[in-house]
């Protein structure tokens, strides 16, 4: 895959979650989610540049760290709302 089609492809990921949270205020959820999707996408462009590969390593890390974030989000805000 070229990297026109890699970087197209991390552009529509990152427009879409943008999207999905301009709906107001961010939840615990939709926060860990971004901060995720950045600690990922930057931790795997380090790791694919160590191969020659960065635009790669930051679409796979952006994508783990998207769902790690979220699911790490959704254990907060499920104790949040306990909490109340």
């Amino acid at each position: 895959m070229n990297e026109k089609i890699k970087m197209l492809i991390a552009g529509t990921l990152l427009g879409a979650t943008l999207l999905g949270c301009a709906s107001g205020p961010l939840t615990t959820r939709e926060s860990s989610a971004l901060v995720g999707t950045g600690l990922g996408a930057a931790a795997g462009g380090i790791v694919g540049s160590a191969v020659g590969r960065p635009a790669a390593g930051a679409l796979i890390g952006g994508g783990l760290g998207l769902v790690t974030g979220a699911l790490i989000g959704d254990q907060l805000q499920g104790q949040q709302y306990r909490r109340r």
